[in-house]
């Protein structure tokens, strides 16, 4: 395994025209509460603020890849309540297209997010609307997934809908399972990339080898992935940056050093900046590269959408050395 350096990397400032990416999954609003320090078990604190923002792991996605100048489509559900609006008003403005957006007899998704002063965040989920996203309800939106350059999937839909999208993808398939959810192993194979953290990988590993002993260090993690036949992993680290993996090697990316203010949405970040990279042609560890800086850059914001970049921002960088 080579260790290289986002510096190393383009920005995505002027890229090619991109593809198109659907992506298929949650939109929520955040209940975002913040805290000095998370309560121990059975104990009251005081919060600081709350406020409501977009959110939902789907959405997010998208927006993260809109904004860095992918052409973005939404399939998914939300409800016919207030919470709607405000769930889909930076998909909007950031031109994602929802079309495929159904309204539904449900409350809008609710996600709980508590983050404390370090950064560090607590999340609890309540699907509302997101739980009819079934295999009938993707169905419906066949003709454009079937379309896409790239097609994003996550854990926060009913399994048999995130199975379907992924039988109906004809472009890449980026599969985040987040949160780790059972899949039928040739879905998960299905995946180019893979992309988790190292938690979830090991969770992703025990569903495709449940006979056997799962590693402990990342890069075997990663290793034993392609190996049970994923033909391509990323596994993100937070601030230690991410391990990439595909026919053209293993590599471990630097990310940059920041100050972190709320990790809530960095993941979404990632994989949306990876996204956009991908259906516009890059190679894996190109679009890697691109996808740890854009977390970076997201956990300097408060909120989800709210701390993503535009394609104008200054992301940053790292000086880390290159090693073979």
């Amino acid at each position: 395994m080579s260790d290289i350096a986002s510096t190393a990397l383009t920005s995505p400032s002027g890229s090619v025209e991109p593809g198109s990416v659907v992506v298929v999954g949650s939109i929520n609003v955040d209940q975002l509460i913040r805290i000095h320090r998370h309560p121990k078990p059975g104990e009251t604190l005081i919060g600081t603020s709350m406020e409501f923002l977009p959110g939902g792991k789907g959405a997010n996605q998208a927006v993260a890849a809109a904004q860095l100048g992918a052409r973005v489509s939404m399939v998914g559900a939300v409800g016919r309540d207030s919470q709607a609006v405000v769930a889909g008003a930076i998909l909007t403005s950031a031109g994602v297209e929802q079309s495929a957006v159904r309204t539904v007899d449900r409350p809008t998704g609710l996600a709980l997010v508590s983050v404390a002063a370090d950064g560090e965040n607590t999340i609890v989920i309540i699907p509302g609307a997101n739980a009819v996203m079934d295999a009938e309800a993707v169905q419906a939106s066949a003709t454009l997934i079937a379309a896409a350059t790239v097609v994003v999937l996550q854990g926060e839909i009913p399994a048999d809908g995130i199975v379907r999208a992924a039988q109906l993808a004809t472009g890449r398939v980026v599969l985040n399972l987040a949160p780790v959810i059972e899949l039928d192993a040739e879905v998960i194979r299905r995946a180019d990339p893979l992309v988790v953290n190292e938690h979830e990988a090991a969770l992703v590993l025990a569903q495709l080898e449940p006979q056997r002993a799962i590693p402990t260090d990342d890069a075997e993690l990663v290793a034993r992935l392609r190996e049970s036949g994923v033909a391509s992993v990323v596994l993100t680290r937070g601030a230690r940056g991410a391990i990439c993996a595909d026919r053209d090697g293993t590599h471990s990316v630097a990310s940059p050093t920041v100050v972190a203010v709320d990790s809530s949405g960095a993941g979404d970040a990632f994989v949306g900046a990876l996204s956009a990279q991908l259906a516009a042609g890059a190679p894996l560890l190109r679009a890697v590269g691109l996808a740890v800086r854009v977390g970076a850059f997201a956990v300097q914001g408060r909120g989800t959408q709210t701390s993503y970049p535009m394609l104008a921002d200054v992301l940053p960088t790292t000086n880390a050395m290159v090693h073979a």
